[in-house]
């Protein structure tokens, strides 16, 4: 009697294999990137060559850590594949949307060996993780040999390898839309800081004289005290702010109330302006401001507005901070009735509350990416009938 293969909807779940880089489906292979193309590296150019870009100028110029400027020529005209060969960001991969010029810095495939989706390639060679494959040298590299000896899963046909790149470059279209509108949010906010914190636009029902106040005015700012590393925990349910603009570690205990605004006293990052939902500790480079009859969200974003300010404040070479006498001459532009600081500090915290969502759901999108990258590059999610297995390329 004559066994008629079944069809995909009745096919069981495919079986996997392990490989050096994993389990993978029966039907697939592992290759090494020098069994599918052989790169090299670009050209050289001179930094006078180097522009902006312009409509004059619209070729981009690759280098070690991406986009290093634009030119009018090209080394390549159609997409192609690149790779930081020297830099901090060597093993980086990127794909060209068009005309390219390639420094002698970054890698870029001569020639194929065997077809496949380049979308595809692309993803792959970045689930490869060739950051962790680069010389540990002075000078991080990632040399042809280093490259062209790492092993990837492939799918057997083209069909699939176009449909796994097909959701990742959803997946991809889905968070530049909210990084793009992420960026506009905070413009808005931006925008309106700069109108509601200067008083050149009033809320309904306001009126009157703004005035300026010196900080110390409006609230006190005292530095925090440090804590042994006998104190931290990595468990602690306070944070430990210690300069810097997030925490330094967690503690057990806290010695600042929630609610409130802390203040970068030294480091890089002092003059940094942050509010604080919850108590938490703060470190001798930390200021904590608590306001004496201003508004306490009113005063946030207006020290927030006044941030790159603050930052000019800083003295000393070794270990730059602002000084506390310096901190409380800040002036301050403020209306003088309550109710309109708590106007304008509910409208600014409700933006700042959008903004929180959608870089939540930014990071949110971002970590689901790479749970499909993982479950698609190594077969464990299939996007084709099982069957499809037999249809490879001829």
């Amino acid at each position: 009697m004559e066994v008629k293969e079944p069809s995909a909807k009745y096919l069981a779940r495919p079986r996997y294999k392990q490989t050096e880089v994993g389990a993978i489906p029966e039907d697939w292979e592992v290759v090494s990137i020098g069994d599918i193309a052989s790169f090299k590296s670009g050209d050289g150019i001179a930094v006078s060559e180097l522009r902006q870009e312009s409509a004059d100028t619209p070729v981009p110029v690759y280098g070690g850590n991406g986009i290093a400027g634009y030119t009018a020529n090209a080394v390549v005209r159609e997409q192609v594949i690149v790779i930081g060969r020297v830099g901090q960001k060597c093993g980086e991969v990127y794909l060209t949307t068009g005309p390219a010029w390639i420094t002698d810095n970054a890698l870029y495939p001569r020639a194929f060996h065997r077809k496949l989706d380049l979308r595809y390639f692309a993803l792959a060679l970045k689930g490869a993780g060739l950051n962790d494959l680069k010389n540990r040298n002075d000078l991080p590299l990632v040399t042809q040999s280093i490259l062209h000896s790492v092993r990837i899963p492939l799918p057997p046909n083209k069909v699939e390898q176009q449909a796994i790149a097909e959701a990742m470059s959803d997946a991809d279209t889905f968070i530049e839309s909210l990084e793009q509108l992420l960026v506009k949010k905070r413009q808005i906010k931006q925008g309106a800081m700069q109108e509601l914190l200067t008083g050149k636009k009033r809320l309904p029902g306001f009126s009157g004289q703004w005035e300026v106040r010196a900080l110390g005015q409006m609230a006190t700012a005292n530095k925090g005290s440090q804590l042994s590393t006998s104190e931290m925990s990595e468990h602690g349910i306070f944070a430990h702010l210690n300069g810097g603009m997030s925490p330094s570690g967690y503690t057990d205990k806290s010695n600042a109330p929630g609610n409130s605004i802390a203040i970068s006293e030294g480091g890089n990052s002092c003059g940094y302006v942050q509010f604080m939902f919850e108590p938490y500790w703060c470190g001798g480079h930390c200021y904590s401001v608590i306001p004496k009859g201003a508004d306490n969200r009113f005063l946030y974003h207006a020290l927030k507005g006044e941030e790159p300010a603050i930052m000019g404040l800083r003295v000393g070479s070794g270990l730059p901070n602002v000084q506390k006498t310096a901190l409380l001459a800040l002036p301050i532009r403020c209306p003088g009735g309550n109710e309109e600081q708590t106007a304008i500090a509910a409208i600014l915290s409700d933006m700042d509350a959008e903004i929180s969502t959608f870089e939540e759901m930014l990071d949110k999108a971002r970590q689901i990416k790479q749970g499909m990258m993982q479950e698609l590059l190594t077969g464990r999610t299939r996007l084709m009938p099982w069957d499809t297995r037999s249809v490879r390329e001829r």
